[in-house]
């Protein structure tokens, strides 16, 4: 016991000297869990009936809808005030309240997203439809919701994407990181994504803060829309590429930089590598011997 009382009083030393603390009371942080399950619960009122062990009838469905709205709008407000305190706290964003006024600041965001979530599920719709229409494997909408990884992580994309841009911090990137861990399949909040988006299969995918992707754009497991630079001086800059509409992506095809423009209608194969833009319409692929072939038009 004298060797695990010395390691206990080291442990204890290290977070004077390294920090890393989550202090209760006013500086706590956002939960993890409760990140977690709100993510569980907003799945359930985005899709009824789909993920919870209960049934539903038309009779009882508003009255379910009202009382789990109104548990989840309490927890979000929580984590969001915390997550506000934070950002107040370190100075790095303008709420107009003080360290201990952040609640009504919370309360307002989180209200305006359940104003949204009409709005969030009819985007999901179209996403829905387009991994039912872009997959001959799909036999149904339902198997596209109960088992698609790649809409799965769409549906938190666009959740996460909504406290994003109003500057709310962690939340959005622990809603992000946790559906990355369960899927592979890694999108930035901050990345704008267009309706009718599909990822097929998704593992290995990594999509970038400032990469922007238009309407009914495919892509394969395995893509990385991507930075040239990692430097952290270019944090505030676009670094990630712009994928106009109807475009398809294969698997492992790797697109950089922030300059970079997919053009409208065009096909990148696999395992292609892009640092610079092509025009509309244009077939890129990899022949055996790694021969790039770039056809406009075709």
């Amino acid at each position: 016991m004298q060797r695990l009382n010395k390691s206990i009083a080291a442990l204890v030393d290290s977070y004077g000297s390294h920090g890393l603390v989550n202090h209760t009371g006013g500086d706590n942080l956002p939960s993890r869990l409760a990140i977690l399950d709100i993510l569980s619960g907003l799945d359930e009122i985005i899709f009824p009936g789909f993920r919870e062990s209960g049934e539903l009838s038309r009779d009882n469905l508003g009255l379910i809808t009202a009382e789990k709205v109104c548990h989840l709008a309490r927890e979000l407000i929580r984590e969001a005030e915390k997550s506000i305190g934070f950002s107040v706290r370190r100075g790095s964003a303008d709420f107009s309240c003080g360290r201990e006024g952040c609640h009504a600041v919370a309360e307002l965001i989180v209200e305006e997203f359940f104003e949204e979530i009409p709005n969030i599920r009819a985007a999901l719709a179209l996403d829905m439809e387009a991994a039912f229409r872009g997959d001959p494997a799909a036999k149904s909408t339902a198997e596209v919701i109960l088992s698609y990884p790649g809409f799965q992580a769409i549906v938190v994309h666009r959740l996460a994407h909504f406290f994003w841009v109003r500057q709310i911090p962690l939340i959005p990137r622990m809603m992000s990181e946790l559906i990355h861990n369960s899927t592979g399949i890694d999108i930035h909040p901050g990345a704008v994504i267009g309706d009718s988006f599909f990822i097929d299969h998704g593992t290995g995918v990594v999509i970038g803060e400032t990469t922007v992707i238009g309407r009914n754009v495919k892509i394969y497991q395995g893509v990385t829309l991507g930075a040239l630079s990692v430097k952290k001086e270019a944090a505030d800059k676009k670094r990630h590429p712009t994928i106009e509409d109807d475009v398809t992506i294969y698997s492992n095809a790797t697109i950089l930089g922030g300059a970079t423009v997919i053009g409208r209608g065009s096909t990148i194969g696999g395992n292609v590598w892009l640092t610079e833009s092509v025009p509309p319409g244009t077939r890129i692929y990899v022949r055996p011997g790694d021969q790039v072939i770039s056809t406009a038009n075709g």
